[in-house]
């Protein structure tokens, strides 16, 4: 409390503050009053909002693009976006075209000011059946190993870096699985901050059973997703599939629910809860963690003693603070 309260005092009296804060920085009353910051407006790019007119306050010019062939984005609720993997028709499938939306949808939503939290699913009946076989274009120079090993490199990199996007993306990641999970699909869920099921979703890494040693995030990702080597091994070299109550049990899920209208719903309802918070704590938790998670304990103290220094002076902590005592929803400004 001794710590909230001269964060609250920094916030209200600028002389107390740093030399290197100006004086007219906003008050913690300016802050939460203003218009530009009340978060009960839809996201301007909601499917809910009337086409634009010339009186619009947001340009039409500065509007992320949100038109992909293989993916649809919607905006369901205030600062949360439904990424839907979109080829229905081939249950998923993740061919050339859906790799680069993939990349593309998750490098804008990174840095669109309107977007706090994410959920991730599949059209129709499946989340993905992995990696469509028949769209894979491997770079090959005849008669020379050695020049197409350097251009197949690039080429996998390129399909990492799809994936990686989604962990790479500041805001938290819900993924909502149904049906099969298959191969990409391990790719993409481990990827995602949070993973809930339906109670009827399977899942495999299923490279090994075509010839090939997993190669875009699942065997680097998932020992530490679950921490159970043994098992992740025995997945990893036999391609079994396992159900939601396995994925559960081993940590690979949170939750399952009976239905994938129920796994959406519950994913939407954890964005949402998300995008309520200051986005500097969520954004600053989920890099935190993922950067902890990659060096020691110490090494990870010290990251974050240095990433809070300057984040304990947002006025986001008196906000949620004086909000958290006052039994009020608080509102944040955007990033």
């Amino acid at each position: 409390m001794r710590l909230i309260s001269s964060l609250i005092r920094f916030h209200r009296h600028p002389r107390l503050a740093l030399s290197s804060v100006p004086s007219r920085s906003p008050s913690l009353s300016s802050l939460t009053t203003s218009p530009l910051f009340s978060f009960t407006q839809s996201h301007p790019f909601s499917t809910n909002t009337t086409s634009s007119s010339s009186t619009d306050s947001t340009s039409s010019s500065t509007m992320p693009n949100y038109t992909f062939e293989t993916v649809k984005v919607s905006f369901p609720s205030p600062f949360v976006a439904h990424v839907e993997l979109n080829r229905p028709k081939k249950m998923n499938a993740i061919n050339g075209q859906m790799w680069k939306d993939i990349r593309s949808v998750f490098d804008t939503l990174k840095y669109d000011e309107d977007v706090r939290a994410i959920v991730l699913s599949g059209a129709g009946r499946a989340f993905t059946s992995g990696i469509d076989l028949f769209s894979l274009e491997l770079p090959v120079v005849e008669d020379d190993a050695s020049r197409t090993a350097f251009k197949i490199r690039p080429y996998l990199k390129s399909l990492q870096d799809s994936l990686s996007a989604i962990e790479l993306c500041d805001k938290a990641v819900v993924a909502a699985i149904h049906g099969p999970c298959i191969g990409g699909g391990i790719d993409i869920s481990s990827a995602c901050d949070i993973r809930y099921a339906s109670k009827e979703s399977y899942f495999s890494v299923k490279e090994v059973d075509i010839g090939l040693a997993a190669d875009v995030g699942t065997l680097q990702r998932l020992p530490k997703v679950v921490g159970n080597i043994s098992w992740v091994r025995e997945l990893c070299l036999t391609g079994r599939n396992f159900d939601a109550a396995e994925a559960l049990e081993f940590g690979y899920i949170s939750k399952v629910l009976p239905d994938p209208a129920k796994v959406l719903s519950e994913a939407l309802a954890t964005a949402t809860l998300i995008a309520e918070k200051s986005p500097v704590a969520t954004i600053g938790t989920k890099h935190l963690l993922n950067y902890s998670r990659d060096h020691s304990v110490q090494e990870g103290l010290d990251y974050t003693a240095a990433w809070n220094m300057v984040m304990l002076t947002s006025p986001d902590l008196p906000t949620a603070a004086a909000a958290n005592m006052q039994k009020t929803k608080p509102t944040f400004a955007k990033l």
